[in-house]
This record gives C-alpha cells, structure tokens and sequence, in this order.
C-alpha cells in the first residue's frame, strides 16, 4: 500500500500581496500615532475606559464583570512596554488598527483579488470612522477585528487548499482569544457556522482538523467560564443590570440600518454593501456565499438583541474585500485595472478621501472642544450616542476625556491636607470606574502615599474596600450636603468639580466625611453597581 502527498505550489502573488498589505499597515500605525500625539496637545487626556483597563491590568484574573481578560493583558503589556503616558497606552490598539487593514489586503487576496482590489478595500478600511476611533485609545474593540477577521481568513485559505491542520490550529486559536476579548465573538461563531452550514461549504466542518479547531476555541476560552461560574456569573448580571436599567439607545431596524453608513462613512457604502451582494451572488467570487450569510446572519442577530450598531464592525473588513474585488472585475477591461494600479479607481477613492477628511473630527477629537462644537454645529454633523446618559455640548466619546485631572488634583490636595494620623486611615471612595481609576493612575503620580481608590461599579466592587474602617472618607459623588449629613456626623464639602466639557454626571461634590452613624453601617455588598 502506498501513500501519496500532495504538495501545493506556492502562490506567486502570495509575497507581493504581503508587501501590499504591510504597506498599508504601516500607513495606518503612523496615522494613528499622528493622532494621539496630535489630539493630546489638544488637551484631550485619557479616555474613562483607558483608566479602568489599567486597574485591570493591575488585577489581572480569567475574568471581569463586564469584559474578558484580553484588554487587561493588553492593558498591563501596553503599560510595561510603553509606558502608561496616553501615548504609550495606546500603542497596542493602533498595531490592533493596522492589523485590521493588513487583514483587509490578505483577505481580497484570498478570495481572488488582484492589487487593484486589495488597494481598494485597504484604502476604504483607512478611511472607516469607526476603525479610525477604535484604534485610536486603550480599548478591547480595537482587537476584535483581527480576531474574527484572522478567522474568516483561515477559513478561505482551507478553501484554497492550504494546510488544513494548521489553519484549523490558527482558526481555533484566534476564535478563543476572540472569546476571551469579547462575549460578541460567540455570536460571530454562530453565524460562521450558520452560514456555512447553508452552504456547499458545510463540507469544511466535517474533518478532523475542524474538530480540532473547534476543541482549541473550547479550551482556551474555558478558563473565562469557570471563572464566571466560581464568581457566579457577574456579566450575565452586568447585561441584565444594562436592559432592565435602559442603559444602552436601542434603535429601530431602520435607525440600525443607517447607523451602518455613518459608522462606516457614507461614501464607503459603495465599496462594503457591493461587497455583500458579491457574496451572495458567489459568481465573480466563488464559494464565498457562506461569508455574505454569516454577514447577514449576524446582522440580524444584533439587530434582534438591540446590539449597539458598532457591534458588527469586526467583520467589515470582509465585505470591503469582497467589494474591492467587484470594483476590480466591473472595471477590469480599464486601463488602470489592467496595470494593476495603486489608485485604478481615482474618482471613487478621491471622493472617499475627501469625505474622510471631512468627517475625520467625528472620529478623533482633532479640533479643541470649542472648535469642535462650532464645526459640528455649523455642518449639522451629531455624533452617534451609543448610551442613554445625558451629554453635554461634546459627545460622550470626547466628553470622557476631560476632567480627570481637577478630580486628582482636588483629591491629592485634600490628602496631602489631612493630619498623620487620618492619614493612615482615610479611604478614597468614588462612585464608579472612571473616577477610581483615574485616582489609581493619575493620583498615585502625584502622591505615591495614595491609598488605592474604591468603588462600587463592577470590578472595582469585586476588589473590595482594601480593609477601610470608614471612619474618614474622601468621597466623590453628586449628593447633596443634606444627603450626607443623614448618614455622617461631620460633613465637610471640599470642592465642587465642574469642568464644562466633562460628562454632566461628572459635575460633582468632593466630601470630606467622619464619623459613620451607626444607624447606617456600610454593608459592602449592599454598595455593588454591576452597570
């Protein structure tokens, strides 16, 4: 008996395509240090999230009330890397952003496209509104796209007949980090496996190098299950709090729908929604209808939980590639087309550009805040809010960037103030991770005696009150005096924080408080805020 090996032949446009993609990568790394450093000398400081990441960093564990334990790792890797400066934190997410793009290149590759179509689809992913914000601050959705893209690209090379075994592996392995980054990825899952099930595709699933993916995705999200089990299950309690509460903007199909186009940039919906037809159709490319279904598919799904509409721009690069390929095979008898032009669509990708530009202060703050308002005013451009709270004159994504630095500064002041001996025994309490992380990072700079701050919102509730006997306390909270007075014997109002451009739930008193009356005593799990 004998046994025969095939050996694929390497793909001559594999390299070129490499370059192709890298280039673009780059182009978009840069962009996005061009950014940060620009919008920091613009006073824009760190972002709410960027501070509570950090803590996590600090914690780390398999598990969080409201995220994975991938942004904390990233977080911690960000910081000892770089550095914990807005810059430094940032660094991993804008290589996150680059790789989408580099992602977007090899996935047109894959599915067939030639240099014109690969240029195409990376060009409109460097002008996607949302990609731009993404990648731009400490964020675990900067990732998300190179986990399920690297997924999809898996898949299409199995298709293409390279190594079962080990893309299967790299499937497996992306499809778990994905897991452990972001519950969003199991529905993602779902609609893979939907949509190639509804396809000749399916046959893809059925081989041992499948089941083997599949069992690595198991294994390596596990640790996140059983910690949420030992834990007893605190993000199904931070979803639940998030519905019963109405703390996300829930949108009507057709407010969802359009949502699409101003998160992708209008002009873009040329390239990614001829993308979804061509996968469907599957005629000028072929046997991908499974990746226009798992679109759909998914789509639906979001729609019908009320998902945010950012929700589905992980799987974007997708449909720019396949939308990058249409332009390519509608125009292939152009003179650009056939020389396998950079720009073989200069009218298009002009007007792309233009409107990216146009649009780029929606997506990273590049104006000062009262230029900002002007502009937005003057264009009638409204930024989408994605959360129910109530904003002030800048969008939540800005306005969450502002303040952070009166609050340390009030508190370090008022800590530095204090006699030794309330020193030794005071506790920094504020009422949720925004604030406690901002008094860990930015506080402790100032004053390294700082003891840790503590909250009741998700995580920071998990990590307790670092053994606070709550007999002076510098709390943070919108209480009145009155409020106070009911539950302390002496109630000192310290400062009062009203930074214009900050959240308006950020305007704020600073206390300081002596003496718990013991008709009111602290029960800390009566404190618990998982929102």
């Amino acid at each position: 008996m004998t046994s025969t090996n095939i050996i694929r032949p390497a793909d001559p446009t594999l390299h070129a395509a490499l370059g192709l993609a890298a280039a673009f990568a780059l182009t978009k790394l840069l962009l996005h240090f061009a950014l940060t450093l620009y919008t920091s000398h613009l006073g824009y400081s760190y972002f709410r999230d960027e501070f509570y990441y950090l803590a996590c960093g600090h914690h780390l564990a398999w598990g969080y009330v409201d995220q994975g334990p991938v942004v904390a790792l990233q977080a911690r890797l960000g910081e000892l890397l770089f550095g914990d400066s807005v810059f430094g934190i940032r660094v991993l997410s804008a290589v996150a952003g680059a790789l989408t793009v580099f992602l977007g290149g090899l996935l047109a590759w894959a599915m067939g496209g030639g240099r014109s179509a690969q240029a195409l689809a990376m060009f409109g992913l460097l002008c996607v509104p949302e990609y731009i914000g993404l990648g731009g601050y400490l964020s675990m959705n900067s990732c998300e796209p190179g986990f399920w893209m690297t997924c999809a690209l898996a898949l299409l090379l199995v298709q293409r007949g390279y190594s079962q075994r080990l893309w299967w592996t790299v499937f497996g392995v992306s499809a778990g980090l994905g897991l452990l980054n972001k519950p969003s990825m199991a529905f993602f899952l779902v609609a893979v496996a939907m949509g190639l099930l509804c396809t000749p595709t399916r046959r893809l699933l059925f081989t041992r190098w499948a089941a083997l993916g599949i069992a690595l995705l198991l294994i390596i999200a596990l640790p996140n299950v059983l910690w949420q089990i030992h834990n007893h299950w605190p993000t199904l309690e931070f979803l639940h709090n998030g519905q019963v509460q109405h703390k996300t903007v829930i949108l009507n199909p057709i407010q969802f729908f359009l949502a699409q186009f101003s998160t992708l940039q209008p002009v873009n919906a040329l390239l990614w929604i001829t993308g979804v037809i061509s996968l469907l159709r599957a005629k000028s490319i072929r046997d991908t209808r499974w990746l226009g279904l798992t679109y759909v598919l998914f789509y639906l799904i979001m729609e019908a939980l009320h998902g945010k509409d950012y929700y589905l721009s992980g799987i974007y690069p997708a449909l720019f590639a396949a939308g990058g390929i249409a332009w390519e095979r509608r125009f292939a008898l152009s003179r650009r087309v056939m020389a396998e032009r950079l720009v073989a669509f200069p009218m298009f990708e002009g007007a792309l550009l233009a409107t990216s530009l146009l649009l780029l202060p929606m997506s990273s703050p590049v104006l000062r805040p009262a230029t900002w308002v002007r502009y937005a005013a003057t264009l009638h451009l409204r930024a989408d809010s994605t959360e129910t709270s109530a904003t002030g004159p800048l969008p939540q994504f800005y306005a969450d960037r502002f303040g952070w630095e009166e609050l340390t500064d009030t508190v370090v002041k008022t800590y530095q103030s204090l006699s030794p001996e309330d020193t030794k025994q005071v506790c920094l309490v504020m009422t949720n991770y925004g604030e406690a992380g901002a008094i860990d990072l930015l506080g402790k700079r100032m004053e390294p005696a700082l003891p840790p701050a503590i909250g009741p919102q998700n995580s920071y509730w998990m990590w307790g009150t670092h053994g606070c006997n709550w007999k002076v306390i510098l709390f943070v909270t919108e209480n009145s005096p009155a409020d106070e007075a009911a539950v302390w014997d002496s109630v000192e109002l310290v400062a009062r924080l009203d930074n214009p451009y900050s959240m308006p739930f950020e305007h704020k008193n600073v206390y300081l408080l002596r003496g718990r009356k013991p008709s009111n005593p602290v029960v800390w799990a009566d404190w618990k805020d998982f929102i």
